[in-house]
């Protein structure tokens, strides 16, 4: 095991704890709360603080301000964290703000993310694993990002969104509703664009699963009925098969947003 490697710029509070082979660059500033993983790499001029864990081998790029109070006017002060995953690449100028004590009390990063250049995470967010979030993408407060979705340069979500598994939000898109797992949200204000079938033959889904997939949203999109009635009519192989249960879930499982649906 290797001893931390740190740049005689940098400053290290007392408190901080750094695990084994940390490399720290010129100029950073890692706060007294701070936890890295061993093999973390803070590159110069990123800024960790407040009460932050930052998972093992995740790299955090120049100018990058993470763990700094959240951006939410009722925040007084209280302590709260955030915890970043393992393996997670932090680019250029991201910020990544804490949780309050009006919500989790926690921002919460999976591991194998990729935050590109600018992008924007802000309190009590809820990230899965092997997220991308490309560049200028801004996320607003309480929101939830499930596991492998993959979100567009400059695009927005709206706070308390919840976006499903294996979705993928286009560039600039303007997300104010619930995306549906495996779906595809283009637009601002963004609309329902059909399922990430390209998505879901990376993720290694059956082919039989897709075309069931597809089934599901043209029953539950295409039809006079509303998308609760149609859920409601739905069964047979299409009711059993785990993508369209994940889909079908999540639609239950509403939360405070409505849910995106294709444009007229």
């Amino acid at each position: 095991m290797m001893a931390a490697r740190i740049h005689a710029s940098s400053v290290i509070e007392d408190g901080a704890e750094l695990g084994d082979d940390v490399v720290i660059g010129p100029f950073c500033h890692v706060g007294s709360g701070v936890r890295l993983g061993s093999g973390v790499r803070l590159h110069s001029h990123a800024v960790v603080y407040g009460k932050t864990t930052v998972g093992e081998g995740s790299r955090i790029f120049p100018f990058a301000s993470i763990g700094h109070e959240p951006q939410d006017l009722k925040y007084a002060g209280e302590e709260t964290e955030l915890v970043i995953g393992r393996n997670c690449v932090i680019r250029e100028g991201v910020t990544m703000n804490p949780g309050t004590a009006g919500d989790k009390g926690r921002t919460v990063i999976g591991d194998g993310c990729v935050f590109l250049a600018n992008a924007h995470v802000a309190h009590d967010c809820l990230i899965g694993d092997r997220v991308i979030f490309s560049n200028n993408v801004m996320l607003a407060g309480h929101c939830q990002v499930d596991d492998d979705v993959i979100i567009g340069g400059g695009a927005g979500i709206h706070q308390f969104c919840r976006i499903g598994r294996n979705a993928f939000i286009g560039g600039l898109a303007g997300v104010e509703n619930d995306v549906i797992p495996f779906g595809i949200a283009l637009g601002n204000r963004a609309g329902l664009g059909g399922l990430n079938v390209i998505g879901m033959k990376r993720a290694g889904i059956a082919r039989e699963s897709i075309h069931h997939a597809r089934r599901l949203y043209k029953q539950l999109f295409s039809s006079d009925t509303t998308v609760v009635e149609a859920i409601d009519q739905i069964n047979g192989e299409i009711a059993a098969d785990p993508v369209c249960r994940s889909i079908i879930d999540f639609i239950r499982d509403s939360g405070d947003r409505a849910l995106c649906t294709p444009r007229a």
